[in-house]
């Protein structure tokens, strides 16, 4: 089986998603580091800066995992003619 074509816009919206939970994740981490004291250096608002991590994270994550998987999987379809696609043996 040869992969000659991904279609970016379904592809992107499964990533993003993707992105969007390990952007939740890494959202919730710096949210426990800020609410356990770990950025005291930051002054006042620290608790504002983990809620605001829990939010902003996972919605940058998920828009810039979409974004560069829409364009990635346009540039593979574009060289999938050049060179073929990738060659995938199921069994």
């Amino acid at each position: 089986m040869v992969i000659n074509r991904v279609g970016p816009l379904s592809s992107a919206k499964v990533i993003g998603l993707l992105y969007a939970i390990l952007g939740l994740a890494m959202g919730a981490i710096i949210s426990l580091i800020s609410a356990s004291g770990g950025f005291a250096h930051a002054g006042p608002g620290t608790p504002l800066f983990g809620i605001a991590a829990v939010v902003f994270i996972p919605i940058a994550y998920g828009v810039m995992g979409f974004v560069m998987t829409v364009i990635l999987a346009a540039l593979y379809n574009g060289l999938a003619k050049l060179v073929g696609g990738v060659e995938i043996d199921v069994t």
